[in-house]
């Protein structure tokens, strides 16, 4: 990976993270200050602690994508080191489906009306595990590289010893 791709790339996690802490910043302020009073249309507090855990969620893959180009970046992403920060996407990923899920949930009762809203948002949310089950065939991917690599080593260990 060429330095201008890492460096572009932790731009934009920099970025996404510095939106995702202002994002969970005003839900704070807004649920400790009080400023936004619910009108009983949509349970405004439990949407704004969702959306903090969601913010959360986002930012555990930002950290663990992070680490992973500093693995690639060094040359180690294939060690079983990299299993760690790829079983922290997936597991972020399943939680923000769970998330979605929860406002999908929250937002169902409002709908009766109209329930091709609560349906769009129950296929977003399997869209999301979708990503998650991607992630996942990639982490095979990554297990498969590593013992290649191990077997590689293996053999160059025992070709060094033949010579």
């Amino acid at each position: 990976m060429g330095k201008l791709t890492v460096g572009a790339l932790r731009a934009v996690l920099m970025v996404v993270l510095a939106g995702t802490v202002f994002v969970q910043a005003g839900m704070l302020w807004a649920l400790v200050s009080g400023s936004d009073p619910e009108d009983g249309s949509l349970p405004l507090t439990s949407l704004r602690v969702i959306t903090i855990l969601g913010m959360v969620s986002v930012q555990v893959v930002l950290v663990c994508v992070g680490r992973l180009v500093t693995m690639v970046r060094h040359g180690t992403v294939f060690s079983h080191a990299a299993f760690r920060y790829v079983d922290g996407v997936i597991a972020a990923i399943v939680v923000a489906a769970v998330v979605w899920f929860t406002v999908t949930g929250l937002n169902a009762p409002g709908q009766r009306d109209d329930p091709g809203v609560t349906v769009i948002m129950g296929g977003v949310g399997l869209a999301i595990l979708g990503v998650a089950l991607i992630v996942l065939v990639l982490r095979m991917l990554l297990a498969q590289a590593v013992a290649r690599d191990v077997e590689a080593s293996r053999l160059q260990a025992e070709l060094d010893t033949v010579i």
